[in-house]
This record gives C-alpha cells, sequence and structure tokens, in this order.
C-alpha cells in the first residue's frame, strides 16, 4: 500500500449503502469482501452487509484477509432519560469490537439529527435541531462516559462529526472538544463532513490534530453541494444526488492534509468514503482511481521531501 506513515483502508459504504438503503443492496458480502482485497486494502469498516456473529463474521474477514477497524455508533445521550439503556448498549458494542482488535469507536449524536435515526424524528426532516444547553451537557456527560467504557478496553472513542447531526459545524466542533474530557473523547477527522458543516478540512486538521485518532477521506462535489444547501435537502436526498465521492474526484485539495498527515506523524487508520450510487459510480473503478490518486501524492510528498 505505500509507504505510508499511516494504513490506508476502505469503507464498505463505497459498496453498500448505510443511508440510502437501495445503493448497493445487491451486493453479498462475500463479493464487497473480495473486491477490498483485490484493491490490496487490509482495513475496512462493518457493513450492514457482513455477517452479525461474531464467530462467522472473523471467519469472514480472515477469509480475505481484511481487518475491522471500527463500526459507526449511534448514541442518544442529549436525552438525560435514555441515557443507562444507551451507556449499556454503548458497552455491548465495545465489547462486540473487542473482539475483532479494533482500536477506535465511530460516534456520533443523534439527537436532533436530519438521519432518520433519531427516532422522534420523521424521515427526511431538513432542519436540525440544534441542542440547547442542558442537551450539550448531557450530551458531554455521556461521551466522557463512553469514553471511560472505551479507556477501558483499551479503546478510543473517535466522535464522528456529521453532516445533518449537531455537531458538524465549526463552532459545533469547537463546543464539544472543548467541553469534553481529552483523554477520553477524540476525535474522527471527516474531510467531507467537515467540508459540508462549513469548515476547512487542512484547518480542522491543523487545530485538532492532537485529538484526531481516526480518519475518513471523502470528497465533494461542489455543483452537487451548492445545489443540496440551495434546496435544502435531506442527507439522503444529498447522497442521493451524488455529492460525496472519493478523494480525487471532487473538489477537495487533499495534499496539504497527506502533508500534514504525514508531517505529524499519523499512524492510525485513514479510510477512504464515497458513499454513492454504485451503479452509477462503479465502487471497484472508483476505488482503484482513489487509490492511486492516494498514491500519487505520497509520491509527490517523498520526492519533494527528497529535493530539500
Amino acid at each position: 500500500m505505500g509507504d505510508f506513515s499511516f494504513k490506508l483502508g476502505i469503507h464498505p459504504i463505497n459498496w453498500v449503502g448505510e443511508d440510502v438503503l437501495e445503493h448497493g443492496d445487491h451486493y453479498s458480502y462475500q463479493q464487497v469482501m473480495s473486491e477490498i482485497e483485490s484493491l490490496g486494502f487490509k482495513g475496512t469498516e462493518v457493513s450492514r452487509k457482513f455477517p452479525k456473529g461474531i464467530e462467522e463474521l472473523k471467519k469472514a474477514l480472515a477469509s480475505y484477509n481484511l481487518t475491522l477497524t471500527t463500526q459507526w455508533k449511534s448514541v442518544l445521550f442529549s436525552e438525560p432519560s435514555n441515557q443507562k439503556n444507551e451507556l449499556q448498549a454503548y458497552r455491548d458494542h465495545v465489547s462486540f469490537l473487542k473482539h475483532f482488535g479494533c482500536k477506535v469507536v465511530s460516534t456520533a449524536e443523534i439527537g436532533g439529527s436530519i438521519l432518520n435515526q433519531d427516532p422522534r424524528r420523521g424521515q427526511d426532516e431538513t432542519d436540525v435541531i440544534r441542542l440547547d444547553d442542558d442537551g450539550w451537557k448531557y450530551m458531554i456527560e455521556g461521551l466522557n462516559k463512553a469514553g471511560e467504557i472505551c479507556r477501558e478496553n483499551d479503546m478510543y472513542l473517535v466522535y464522528h462529526h456529521h453532516a445533518g447531526t449537531v455537531v458538524e459545524q465549526p463552532e459545533e466542533i469547537d463546543r464539544l472538544m472543548e467541553m469534553s474530557d481529552p483523554n477520553l473523547v477524540h476525535l474522527l477527522f471527516d474531510t467531507g463532513h467537515g467540508y459540508y458543516g462549513g469548515n476547512d478540512p487542512l484547518t480542522l486538521l491543523k487545530k485538532y490534530y492532537d485529538r484526531i485518532k481516526y480518519v475518513h477521506l471523502k470528497d465533494i462535489r461542489q455543483d452537487i453541494l451548492n445545489q443540496a444547501l440551495e434546496n435544502k435537502y435531506s442527507i439522503r436526498e444529498c447522497i442521493q444526488k451524488g455529492m460525496f465521492t472519493v478523494p480525487g474526484d471532487g473538489c477537495l485539495d487533499f495534499k496539504p492534509i497527506f502533508n500534514e498527515l504525514v508531517k505529524r506523524g499519523y499512524n492510525g487508520w485513514a479510510m477512504i468514503e464515497g458513499e454513492q450510487d454504485p451503479l452509477i459510480c462503479n465502487p471497484y473503478e472508483y476505488a482503484k482511481k482513489s487509490k492511486a490518486f492516494i498514491e500519487n501524492i505520497m509520491a509527490d510528498l517523498q520526492k519533494e521531501k527528497t529535493t530539500i
């Protein structure tokens, strides 16, 4: 996978949608894993198509020489009456991931979200219900407790700032980082979701590098983002219209991002994540192009380093 300081993996969401369920529903987990392996990737996250049982999933991953890196965990900590049940569910999730040697738990608050996951909201809402001060207090309390569960298991809680949720904009990420315990709550740095939320990805990376333990590499098609903001698309509609794509196929400048990761010695996982319709954008071909794009950037950075 090239001479990288970090480990380059890929998310199966490139094949099988998690928010848009019709995307890639025809895939079997065997085809997804086989294509990931044939592209030369070793790390992947959980897909809804993957086997659910621990032993069955272990066997499947081993068959394709794959390592599991994490699995998304939604939490509803901002609702205090829910916290005990949410923490138990979180503990169970940590226990599941520990069987696979995962070191991070991708975590996101869904209270007020438009991702069809807040159980108190309808499908395809277009406005996030921002948390009030009490909501923030309860969310942070829950995240710190969940982070403690991770720490007890030699893992990190990595908070996934995400489009259509209550932590997506620069001031919301700042507030999360300021209020939470830096020893318990870390950050999943996502280039595409960061940009959608109004962040400059490089600025975000530099500002919170010391809290970042996991990376999602996602690109954005600017013209579709413009349409999405103008027409107030739901997140599912953004994905259906093709707003997200793989690195190298959108508007983001990845070279300074990779330069920063290398310069700072980042050695965790960085996952390619396209999240688009596989019938329009063939996942294998897009992943292949994106991998080559990243390898070319890394080769350029290596050349620049040796000529200085």
